[in-house]
């Protein structure tokens, strides 16, 4: 194949017609390769991205690889610096274990990092046994819709616990800062392709798929786990481990089943405070760390769009945004899980406390934007020296949070959280929010320097996307589960202060996002199936 880079056409000439992009592309594959169209076998899109520096000529920018005739010689003839051969980055790697693996490996949750590390122990016949404390996702849906409509909470089946994580209610963000030489990401992506995902995800450059289709994606791969012989099971909490000697040798399920392994992988999430407690007592190496408060902010989609695209928004898919500011009160404010046309959710998880998260469907077409704006808190901020301060601390401000709003996500609007007021009524912005919410005021459940430095920061992105900091803004409040507050030590082998305890994803501390998750869930497959081989 042929790799041709810096292929560049407005928008308005593709507009949303996949058959009009591809007349494009063959244009310009003739004109580069100085070729006849019949000379042009195959089209594949390796890479999409907007170029909207330019608010009256926005463009798409295409990396594409082709299959035409007499490869070689044109490559050979042609001297154009973004024509190239292709580069083939799929993900490859071959169990080399030799150990033998006389009990079936545990996998605890099934969010991102532990579905993949299952999915693909599974795929090499080491048929892993997966542990969810919480629902299948079906049946996790109605318990989410029921706690939207009711508040009645099912501390084991909720935003945060169930089968897909956390991030099965989210934008479905897919992209990624992590390098990768490996193709696990590329592995990622193709996974859920496979499963139902659309395939433009696999090029473009901010791939989503949105609530919607995660709901289809991990129930598909639960399935082929238990179709290659892996075993995916329910209302199964891991309530204490086995160990012997520095030695893991099994977990304890509900208080009650013991289940024995030499190989247990923790993908629990970033939200499970009573397994944080539980390896703390047991004497696991781990250390408290950093990462964000703040609120959910809204704004009509429109404002948005016409700001990042200006007159062409129309033909492009909802805009979204990535702001980041320095305070005076030297922290820093950013967006975080910025949702296009979503949601803000009501993500509890604990009775007494409430926590709010963002969520897109795959189309985002809904009528508001929503981001995180959160501020960075250290361990020098939390109240106490242990491993689990940053759980403390979150507990903290959610229980505050719930006492702000009597149970109901409180929310305010940002020209009053500006002067320390609590909102009475709404603006011209209708929150679009799943979860019963009332008016309140935010400086309730927020640190003094964290409502300060929101202040300064939204005023600021005023700045770059006009009508940001305007005052009917609605801001909702807490959010806290932004990343992991701790991390569990693990050496080059993955493996955490006590041997076959692979601490994964997330909530281990080792990624931040699906994709990133993910991929550490490959990494740990790596990990056991460089060292143990199967049965």
């Amino acid at each position: 194949m042929i790799r041709l880079t810096q292929i560049k056409i407005p928008v308005e000439t593709v507009g949303k017609h996949k058959e009009a992009e591809q007349e494009e592309l063959r244009t310009h594959i003739m004109k580069m390769l100085r070729i006849s169209a019949a000379s042009i076998k195959e089209i594949k899109i390796v890479k999409r991205s907007i170029d909207a520096r330019k608010k009256n000529d926005i463009r798409y920018i295409y990396a594409i690889d082709v299959v035409v005739d007499n490869e070689n010689k044109i490559l050979h003839k042609c001297k154009n610096p973004n024509v190239t051969k292709s580069k083939d980055n799929h993900y490859r790697f071959r169990p080399t274990g030799d150990q033998p693996l006389t009990k079936r490996p545990i996998i605890i949750g099934t969010g991102p990092a532990g579905l993949f590390c299952a999915y693909m122990l599974a795929k090499e016949g080491y048929n892993p046994i997966v542990l969810e404390r919480g629902e299948d996702v079906d049946t996790r849906m109605k318990d989410v819709t029921t706690f939207w409509e009711t508040n009645k909470l099912n501390p084991n089946s909720n935003v945060q616990f169930g089968e897909g994580g956390a991030g099965t209610f989210s934008d479905g963000k897919l992209n990624t800062m992590v390098k990768d030489e490996l193709g696990r990401g590329r592995k990622v992506l193709e996974t859920f392709v496979e499963h139902g995902a659309p395939e433009q995800i696999t090029f473009i450059n901010k791939p989503h798929i949105g609530t919607d289709h995660l709901v289809t994606i991990v129930k598909s791969m639960r399935e082929e786990i238990n179709h290659l012989g892996g075993e995916v099971r329910f209302h199964s909490t891991v309530t204490d481990f086995i160990i012997e000697k520095d030695e893991i040798k099994g977990v304890i399920i509900n208080g009650t089943e013991t289940l024995l392994s030499d190989i247990v992988v923790l993908a629990i999430g970033h939200s499970s405070r009573d397994t944080f407690e539980v390896l703390h007592k047991k004497g696991i190496d781990m250390s408290k760390k950093s990462f964000a408060i703040g609120v959910r902010i809204e704004h009509p989609q429109d404002i948005i769009d016409h700001a990042q695209y200006g007159e062409q928004c129309c033909v492009l898919p909802a805009a979204d945004y990535k702001l980041t500011y320095q305070a005076k009160t030297h922290r820093s404010i950013y967006s975080f899980c910025m949702c296009p046309g979503g949601f803000v959710v009501n993500s509890s998880s604990e009775e007494g406390h409430l926590v709010v998260n963002g969520m897109s469907n795959y189309l985002r077409n809904e009528k508001n934007a929503n981001s995180a704006m959160i501020v960075g808190v250290n361990p020098e901020d939390f109240e106490d020296d242990s491993p689990l301060a940053g759980v403390n601390f979150q507990r903290k401000w959610e229980k505050l949070a719930y006492e702000a709003g009597k149970g109901l996500v409180p929310i305010q609007l940002f020209g009053d959280l500006c002067q320390n007021r609590e909102s009475t009524t709404l603006g011209g912005i209708t929150p679009n929010l799943k979860g019963n919410y009332t008016l309140s005021n935010l400086t309730k459940c927020l640190p003094n320097y964290v409502t300060d430095t929101l202040i300064e920061g939204i005023q600021y992105f005023n700045h770059k996307i006009p009508g940001f900091s305007n005052e009917e803004a609605i801001l909702s409040g807490v959010e806290t589960r932004t990343s992991s507050p701790v991390r569990i030590t693990r050496d080059e082998q993955f493996e955490a202060s006590v041997s076959g305890l692979y601490p994964c994803g997330e909530g281990a501390g080792y990624a931040g996002g699906i994709t990133s998750a993910a991929m550490d869930g490959i990494k740990v497959y790596e990990a056991i199936a460089s060292k143990y081989r199967a049965k």
